[in-house]
């Protein structure tokens, strides 16, 4: 299962990403919506077309346009359509869980100053 995860936080998790140019796309109804809200950040792809992006929010961290998602991809890219990439610090694992709990170590440790 592969994971997105940020902040201590499992923001996207599939078995079905696809893999565009390194970055794993997950399918819609694999994102926690929760994390999310849409920003007025768009950028633009010659073969994929337009995206737009998503800020992230966690225990009151916010990671500024943190994912992308390709509403309406071109066609060379409509297999990703609404399908959520990330960036900006936001871990992409395989799941075995260990990227996950040294994440949540790491956190822990900060907040107590260590």
């Amino acid at each position: 299962m592969t994971k997105a995860i940020w902040n201590g936080a499992v923001l996207a998790e599939s078995e079905a990403t696809i893999v565009v140019e390194g970055n794993h796309y997950f399918p819609p109804d694999s994102i926690n919506r929760a994390y999310f809200s849409p920003s007025d950040k768009h950028s633009t792809c010659p073969w994929k077309g337009v995206a737009s992006y998503y800020s992230i929010e966690v225990d009151g961290s916010v990671n500024k346009d943190a994912a992308w998602v390709y509403p309406e991809p071109k066609e060379a890219a409509s297999q990703i359509k609404d399908y959520v990439a990330f960036w900006k610090g936001v871990k992409v694992t395989d799941g075995d869980g260990d990227e996950e709990s040294e994440s949540l170590l790491k956190r822990m440790q900060s907040k107590l100053g260590l």
